[in-house]
């Protein structure tokens, strides 16, 4: 899963996938995110995840073509953090975190569209609507008025559609899958 949680007002949103996330499902995460949201940020923190960011160069930076294309297009402005540095980016951390240890746990799954409905409907019940241990306030509240900050968000866009990739089944009833021998059934 991936998670967006804006600054100042610590108001989050949570998108799950039940495969690997690529630059595409990335970026149309964003998207998800800033419909959620009503609205973009001006700057986006990020990490430096291969999905999008391809290299580092002492500070210059070289995106994936997907997310530099939908950067450009959208108009906000990434900032990366550096590698091996907890305190920039300890909020999304401590939100996975927070994902992991209250939303999860559990939790029945019976389908990723459901999965995300319940996490929409347990953000708007919980972790949007309680008081943040850091700030002591509550996020739902801080948002309208951060929400009025926003930039306008521009685009549409369809959902990517997800490229499945096929496995050859061994003769002794084996999967080579990364590296890795699994045995199958008869």
């Amino acid at each position: 899963f991936i998670v967006f949680v804006l600054q100042r007002s610590r108001y989050k949103y949570v998108y799950f996938q039940n495969i690997p996330f690529t630059a595409k499902t990335t970026v149309y995460a964003h998207h998800l995110a800033f419909k959620f949201f009503g609205g973009m940020p001006a700057k986006m923190i990020y990490d430096q995840d291969r999905k999008i960011l391809v290299k580092e160069n002492f500070g210059d930076y070289l995106m994936t073509t997907e997310f530099a294309q939908y950067v450009a297009e959208v108009g906000f402005k990434p900032i990366f953090c550096m590698p091996f540095d907890p305190a920039s980016k300890g909020l999304s951390e401590a939100t996975v975190k927070y994902v992991k240890r209250n939303f999860l746990p559990g939790r029945r799954y019976i389908n990723i569209d459901r999965l995300n409905e319940e996490c929409i409907g347990w953000l708007s019940r919980t972790a949007n609507a309680k008081v943040n241990a850091s700030t002591k306030l509550v996020p739902a509240e801080e948002f309208k008025k951060e929400k009025t900050k926003l930039c306008i968000y521009p685009m549409e866009m369809d959902e990517p559609e997800i490229e499945a990739r096929e496995y050859g089944v061994r003769k002794d009833n084996t999967l080579l899958y990364h590296s890795n021998f699994y045995s199958l059934p008869l």
